[in-house]
């Protein structure tokens, strides 16, 4: 008996248009596998109708805050409905990315050096005299982006000096703590780990090259970016990347399904930037490209995940 799926996509975050593509792509794999799906998003008869129509999982396919801070998880764990994805707990957790990534380092997952700082620090300490120490720890290039979130929202690449405040600034746009970073060269990697019930598996690398930084337009903007599936890398360094990821995803207690940013470095070493739970799934996301290079259908794939929620 095909299970019924409730496919959870929008919500109010600045991500709601990636949400909405996301929702409409998986659902429609899963109906091409033989699944009786629904596509709901977060509003006031959300309750309502999970309560109507009793699904058998739903899928959150919601990004940024609410659909990536455990949030709208506890309320299907109140609910008692299953669901694709990491519990709230384990959401919260790589939500917020000084969490994630302190987590990760504990494990002895390299992760490039980074401070956080909050707006308020700025007011206090007086924001030139903040900088000029955040420069002389970290120099450049640094990366800076706001503590949550995603897409690329509210991310700047800074290689010089005088361009710090601007990021800052754009970082502090999208929440009210800033996570700067500092900068590692190497070939920019995105690897997907899904566990359909033999436990987690890393899909192949995907190699990204653009023409400047990776940011929202450059990830959903078809054209902007040159994709590589696999990623152009000996065995070692695949292997390498492979396993750091499934390393991520198990030390921060995900479930289901997974991707992990990173940047590997000349020596070989993968060093973890980010981790998403509700991974992109458009036509220009990097955890479909993977699935696909891997000999995957989608619509199998994503049953698979389906029926693995059923069972956890």
């Amino acid at each position: 008996m095909s299970p019924q799926v409730l496919v959870l996509a929008g919500g109010l975050s600045h991500e709601r248009d990636v949400s909405l593509r996301s929702g409409r792509r998986v659902a429609e794999a899963l109906r091409g596998s033989g699944v009786d799906v629904q596509v709901h998003d977060v509003d006031a008869d959300l309750l309502g109708t999970l309560r109507e129509v009793g699904p058998d999982v739903v899928w959150p396919l919601l990004h940024g805050a609410g659909g990536e801070d455990g949030s709208v998880r506890d309320v299907l764990e109140m609910v008692g409905v299953r669901y694709v994805g990491a519990d709230p707990r384990a959401s919260r957790c790589a939500w917020s990315k000084p969490v994630a990534k302190t987590i990760a380092g504990r494990a002895g997952i390299a992760t490039p050096r980074f401070v956080t700082l909050p707006q308020s620090l700025f007011r206090e300490l007086g924001a030139p005299r903040v900088l000029d120490t955040v420069l002389e720890a970290l120099g450049l290039p640094l990366a800076v982006k706001p503590a949550k979130g995603g897409s690329a929202l509210g991310v700047t690449v800074v290689r010089q000096a005088g361009d710090l405040p601007r990021a800052m600034v754009n970082a502090f746009a999208y929440g009210d703590t800033a996570l700067i970073e500092q900068g590692v060269d190497g070939v920019e990697l995105a690897v997907s780990v899904v566990d359909t019930g033999a436990g987690p598996q890393a899909l192949p690398a995907v190699e990204l090259v653009t023409d400047g930084p990776y940011d929202y337009d450059a990830r959903y903007s078809p054209g902007r970016t040159e994709y590589f599936v696999p990623a152009r890398l000996d065995a070692d360094a695949a292997t390498a990347v492979a396993e750091a990821a499934v390393r991520v995803h198990e030390v921060l207690g995900l479930r289901h399904l997974s991707r992990t940013d990173m940047i590997l470095t000349a020596d070989g070493t993968p060093h973890m930037l980010d981790v998403n739970t509700a991974p992109g799934m458009t036509e220009t996301s990097l955890l479909p490209q993977a699935a696909v290079a891997a000999g995957h259908d989608l619509g199998a794939l994503y049953r698979a995940l389906v029926e693995n929620a059923l069972r956890s």
